[in-house]
């Protein structure tokens, strides 16, 4: 069995789920986990979308969690921005599980997340767009989207079984604190300080 794992600064967390009774590994944004073990794959998700995708004849399955930074401006370059991590992060996820044996005509994902949780952002609903993304990605790679959860005014944890595809999630509607926020605001201040440095070294 053979796992696979990005990205950033971190490897996702290994643990052990007490409430499913099984190994997990718990999806920070800008991560991705991809298995052939029975495994737990676990993320909490404002904004942020998940993917979750699996070969059911294989029985090899992964998860991503991204959010696309904000296009701060009309030209092209601001909208290259906008889909370059989305796109790499469903990529990457799509090779890795071709790499343990699944097959890209046998795949089929379920997507969650995108919801309007952070503050600021009338004007740019981050959440939907990165629901739009995921939704058009997966119509463009012919990938069936089998079960969804996009959009609304909630946040999600999301408990996601490759082998068997059974996803559990718990709507979130109130914060007992600011964590979700927070990781999510970071990420993105680390999208675009990343995007800025590549602009920085091309001028």
């Amino acid at each position: 069995m053979h796992d696979q794992f990005g990205e950033f600064d971190e490897s996702p967390i290994s643990y052990f789920d007490t409430r499913f009774n099984r190994d997990a590994v718990k999806l920070l944004p800008g991560q991705y986990f991809a298995t052939s073990a029975d495994k737990l794959i676990v993320t909490v998700l404002g904004s942020c979308v998940a993917a979750c995708i699996r070969d059911p004849i294989a029985k090899v399955g992964g998860m991503n969690h991204f959010m696309l930074p904000e296009a701060t401006r009309a030209d092209a370059r601001g909208r290259s921005a906008a889909t370059k991590y989305g796109l790499h992060a469903m990529t990457i996820l799509i090779e890795e599980l071709e790499r343990l044996g699944g097959r890209r005509d046998r795949l089929e994902a379920k997507v969650f997340g995108g919801g309007k949780v952070l503050n600021g952002f009338n004007k740019c609903d981050v959440g939907q767009t990165n629901a739009a993304f995921v939704e058009g990605f997966l119509a463009k790679t012919g990938i069936p989207v089998v079960g969804q959860d996009l959009c609304q005014d909630y946040a999600r944890k999301i408990y996601y079984t490759p082998a068997s595809g059974d996803v559990c999630m718990k709507r979130i509607r109130r914060y007992n604190n600011t964590t979700i926020l927070e990781r999510e605001q970071q990420h993105r201040q680390k999208l675009i300080f990343s995007e800025a440095r590549n602009q920085a070294k091309r001028a």
